[in-house]
């Protein structure tokens, strides 16, 4: 039985990495919090879990096979090498940093130190994003050559968060938020980004609440990926065009979809391919965030600190590839450029 120790217990914390670590029979052994009601909440959910105030108490928990970092983005980069200097393997939420240095630092530490790490970017397992890339693997659409992802919302008055209280070197923000997930999505589908253009904004909060970029694969492909906190009538999720026809989806974890026409057929089906008016349904992939800790409870299984790292779901090299991007786009944003992204190492 893997024994988790939990830093945060916030949305995160609680409903992202709790809830998944245990249905798949992992542990949670200890969870670090001082706020009150998060701690009563660990007690009724994951008795027997030990509730300690800060991560230094959570290192000190004896028997600990991973620690996963919920915590606000700001903290992530000085708690990760924290938990690396421990000796304990390491899950941290996206993003690992607040920039790509942060993001370096911490992938050599952990490599020096033989420490399994990964990054929970998470939603390259929703199924929406497991069908994206089986159309995109599938060739269905031939050669595809645009790729538009959003993740748009309608919040017109700002929740009271750090993410929108923060400024962006603090981890506030959209770009270091719902925008790392797009990247990553991007990457994971066409492969590193080449070259980047930005345009950032913030209309009701401290940091950007509207980030829309323009990313130029290795591959040839193009991504346009665009989130915004501010937007009346969100976009659809998913646009891929291909030579042959596009795939679109507009349903998603019950997010606004102003467009019902794009509304799943049903259950089985997730998003539609269109070739001008006559279109199908997809069958949708069976896919969960869950996954995520299934491969990590699996290659925390295997043998040395090699085979460990080579199995961990995510490449934490790939997370640092993403704050490339994202350290090039706010530099984009300045002086409305195209900016080189330096090769993934």
């Amino acid at each position: 039985m893997t024994r988790v120790g939990i830093a945060g217990y916030g949305l995160a914390g609680r409903h992202l990495h709790a809830a998944p670590i245990a249905a798949v029979g992992m542990t949670v052994a200890a969870v670090a919090t001082s706020n009150a009601s998060r701690a009563e909440q660990v007690a009724r959910e994951h008795p027997g879990a030990q509730v300690v105030p800060e991560l230094d108490a959570l290192l000190a928990v004896d028997g600990l096979d991973l620690v996963v970092l919920a915590t606000p983005t700001g903290d992530h980069a000085a708690q990760a090498l924290a938990v690396v200097e421990a000796g304990i393997a390491l899950v941290v939420d996206k993003p690992l940093g607040v920039d790509a240095t942060q993001a370096r630092e911490v992938v050599a530490a952990a490599a020096g130190a033989h420490v399994p790490l990964t990054v929970f970017q998470n939603r390259r397992y929703d199924p929406e994003h497991a069908t994206l890339r089986e159309v995109v693997r599938s060739g269905r659409l031939g050669e595809t050559y645009r790729l538009e992802l959003r993740w748009e919302r309608w919040r017109p008055t700002p929740l009271t968060r750090w993410r929108e209280t923060m400024p962006p070197e603090q981890g506030g923000g959209l770009l270091l938020d719902l925008q790392s997930h797009l990247v990553d999505g991007a990457v994971e589908l066409f492969g590193p980004v080449e070259r980047v253009y930005a345009e950032l904004a913030s209309h009701l909060t401290t940091a950007e609440d509207d980030a829309f970029l323009a990313c130029h694969h290795a591959s040839g492909a193009v991504s346009h990926l665009g989130t915004m906190s501010v937007a009346g009538a969100p976009g659809p999720r998913v646009r891929l065009l291909g030579r042959e026809g596009a795939f679109v989806l507009g349903d998603f974890e019950g997010e606004i979809n102003v467009f019902p026409d794009t509304a799943d057929a049903d259950g089985e089906h997730c998003g539609w391919i269109y070739t001008g008016e006559s279109r199908v349904p997809v069958l949708r992939v069976p896919s969960e965030q869950a996954d995520f800790y299934r491969a990590v409870a699996a290659a925390l299984g295997r043998g040395d600190f090699r085979e460990v790292q080579a199995a961990m779901p995510v490449d934490p090299h790939d997370a640092v590839h993403v704050m490339d991007v994202i350290d090039a786009a706010r530099v984009s944003a300045v002086g409305s450029t195209v900016e080189t992204i330096r090769p993934p190492e």
